[in-house]
């Protein structure tokens, strides 16, 4: 197990880094002035993270990494056993490290668009998320319940039960990729779908201390939902398939 930590590691690391730099890299592309992509839309966007998602799994898998690239995926599978505690303490790390260094090259592929955009709440949104009405309650309800579908379903395409499926079926990676695409379509609209502690802390640290031309706050009191409520759903959807 100590021989295979380094590559597990590091392939959590470079996936989550791939997920968050083609992700916000698509927002980044339709909210940025002078952008080719701008005024894009919410088909796009949920799109390039679907995509995005497949891309970042594939590459963690490539590493001899299991491909959870999400720290809620990564504690559900502790509650399903298949995770230790010291491997996600581990994994979790290289995520959200990974997620840092993904959203710091959004912000230098797309240096020039900062200064010239005027909407630093749209500066914001290339990094992290935020509520379409912000309401404490109903948004944590709504992470809670986009993760819990995550991890639920994504569990299930894993499932032997599944046209035979097993984790290591070749299709595994695009099917979550067009889950995390459904959830994004028909869930992602209150919150802008964190449903990814590393995938909101990350780039909300990045957005934080990069200087970006022109940026207002990174709204750190919103910053626990997307943490908290993802964990929460996660282990809600790991304990209902223990059942």
């Amino acid at each position: 197990m100590q021989a295979a930590m380094p590559s597990t590691v590091f392939g959590e690391f470079l996936g989550t880094l791939v997920l968050i730099l083609l992700g916000n890299g698509v927002v980044a592309g339709v909210l940025l002035e002078r952008s080719k992509a701008k005024d894009a839309g919410w088909m796009v966007i949920t799109a390039g993270w679907a995509f995005a998602v497949l891309c970042g799994v594939l590459v963690a898998l490539a590493c001899g990494a299991p491909g959870e690239i999400n720290p809620a995926v990564t504690v559900g599978n502790v509650v399903l056993g298949t995770r230790t505690p010291a491997d996600a303490v581990a994994h979790i790390g290289a995520q959200l490290l990974g997620a840092i260094v993904g959203a710091t090259l959004v912000w230098l592929h797309y240096l020039p668009h900062w200064a010239i955009t005027n909407d630093a709440d749209a500066k914001r949104a290339c990094y992290c998320t935020s509520p379409a009405v912000r309401n404490t309650g109903s948004n944590l309800v709504s992470e809670v319940i986009g993760t819990a579908m995550l991890v639920l379903v994504a569990t299930a395409i894993g499932s032997t039960g599944v046209a035979g499926a097993t984790p290591a079926t070749n299709l595994g990676p695009a099917l979550v990729a067009a889950l995390v695409w459904g959830i994004g379509l028909s869930l992602g609209g209150p919150t802008g779908y964190a449903i990814n502690p590393a995938r909101d802390l990350g780039p909300r640290i990045a957005h934080a201390i990069l200087p970006i031309a022109g940026k207002g706050g990174s709204d750190w009191s919103y910053a626990w939902i997307p943490v908290v409520g993802p964990i929460v759903g996660a282990v809600l959807a790991a304990l209902l398939w223990m059942r």
